[in-house]
């Protein structure tokens, strides 16, 4: 019986305070079941420790520790201070060093080094995102020879944006190695295709196929969902408990606007913060009658850049809050700190309007998650950036680009006096676009793809490329 393998850079068996790419495998292996491969989250004292595997429902998590001195080059520094800002296009953030890119190579190859002695025969081995990159060239220098997968997270830069990274034409050629490349959506594919063509040439792109002389590696765009009858039954459970009651209860009959977002640079929390204030101003009847609730838990706060955004956040909190506040009122209520899914499942129901503006992101969740969580018969409003990935399904939310502070503020003016029966119908179509692609579809199509690549694979091809890697 064929038997998923996914592998992420961090394995997690709890969705409070994950992402989007932990809560979308999380419920896709307990769905499928399988094997989940990562680091534990924890740093080797001296050799790297053995891999340790423990079992929770249908799902195996097989986890290890990481060296401590390859740990900072490869995750604060390639992984978090090179790829995620060159891929959510900024490019004056990028910070490369040729130590940092070895060790990111170094620690791709010890995923691999640890992973191949536990893979089967028919197992279908999907990797997860940026970290990993040069992983499936490691696992077929090994000689694996399984169908492996790729599913790139967040966005992919065009080469213009990509050519400030040195080497990534080495980049392009490891992804190429995996049999199925995903990404979130057509533009992203679109990026992709011009990295390949700078790379190896317009002859090596077929319709929805790269194709090299020991291989091909098929492109889709499989953007991932979420479990939709899952967060009806946490929001509408979690208005019983203490913690959501205590939450409506402060708002004393205020509507409530809320973001739920990772602190990071790309999710455009100051713009938002200023949007919020620029309403203020313009409708100073709003004063005392809403409330901004916005949660943003601490991420990556070793990383000099993250300490900068939490930074400029508060003191934009605190000059509005300054100059708003009333005894009685705070415009923005800004919480850093986490809350379990459910919880804040019952949070995105209670909220009137919820805000998801990033500056770029590839997907993003929350946004899913509050159309989700709504109550079908008085539902809030999607005001939502056209810069994050759902913004190409869901197009019924307000759309808004994230820097003009004064497109979302009166996005959200609106939001808040929209009648109930546009409410009802734009939530309705949302819906119905979440069911047809929730995170169950999401996992089968590219595990289906997947399966079309064992199919269509030569070993004699796979024996060939293997070699060549040796």
């Amino acid at each position: 019986m064929t038997r998923l393998v996914a592998v992420s850079n961090r394995v997690t068996e709890s969705t409070k305070a994950a992402g989007g790419l932990a809560v979308g495998v999380l419920a896709a292996m307990k769905s499928q079941g399988g094997l989940w491969f990562g680091w534990s989250g924890k740093m080797a004292a001296g050799a790297t420790a053995a891999v340790g595997v423990t079992v929770r429902d249908n799902v195996e998590f097989a986890t290890f520790d990481l060296p401590r001195h390859d740990f900072d080059l490869y995750y604060a520094g390639f992984c978090n201070g090179t790829l995620w800002p060159l891929f959510h296009y900024f490019v004056a953030g990028l910070r490369y060093s040729p130590a940092q890119f070895d060790a990111y190579v170094r620690v791709n190859r010890l995923f691999a080094e640890r992973l191949a002695p536990l893979l089967r025969d028919d197992d279908l081995v999907w990797v997860h995102d940026y970290h990993l990159m040069h992983l499936g060239r490691e696992l077929r220098a090994r000689g694996v020879t399984r169908p492996l997968g790729f599913f790139l997270h967040i966005p992919f830069p065009h080469v213009e944006a990509l050519r400030a990274l040195p080497r990534y034409g080495d980049l392009i050629r490891a992804l190429l190695e995996y049999d199925v490349v995903g990404f979130q959506t057509a533009r992203d594919i679109a990026c992709f295709r011009s990295a390949v063509v700078d790379v190896l040439g317009a002859s090596a792109l077929y319709h929805d196929e790269v194709r090299r002389p020991h291989g091909r590696t098929r492109l889709g765009v499989f953007p991932i969902g979420v479990g939709v009858d899952v967060i009806r039954r946490e929001a509408r459970q979690s208005q019983a408990s203490r913690i959501v009651k205590r939450m409506s209860t402060g708002l004393r009959g205020r509507r409530c606007v809320i973001g739920v977002d990772r602190l990071d640079y790309s999710k455009g929390l100051v713009e938002r913060f200023e949007a919020y204030e620029t309403l203020m101003h313009a409708r100073p009847e709003r004063l005392s009658r809403v409330s901004f609730l916005q949660i943003a838990p601490l991420s990556r706060s070793d990383i000099h850049a993250y300490r900068t955004i939490r930074k400029s956040l508060e003191q934009t909190a605190g000059r509005i809050n300054g100059a708003f506040a009333e005894t009685d009122w705070t415009p923005i209520r800004y919480l850093n700190r986490d809350f379990a899914h459910d919880v804040l499942m019952g949070f995105l129901r209670i909220a009137a309007v919820g805000v998801v503006t990033p500056v770029r992101d590839g997907m993003n969740l929350v946004a899913k998650e509050f159309v989700a969580a709504q109550d079908p018969a008085d539902p809030g409003v999607l005001v939502l950036s056209t810069l994050a990935g759902a913004a190409e399904e869901l197009r019924d939310a307000l759309l808004v680009n994230p820097h003009d502070r004064r497109d979302v503020a009166d996005a959200i003016d609106t939001a808040l006096d929209m009648p109930r029966d546009e409410r009802r119908a734009r939530h309705e179509r949302m819906v119905r676009v979440l069911e047809r692609n929730d995170v169950h579809g999401w996992c089968a199509r590219f595990i289906a793809e997947l399966e079309r690549s064992r199919q269509a694979r030569r070993p004699e091809s796979i024996v060939a490329r293997s070699a060549a890697h040796v």
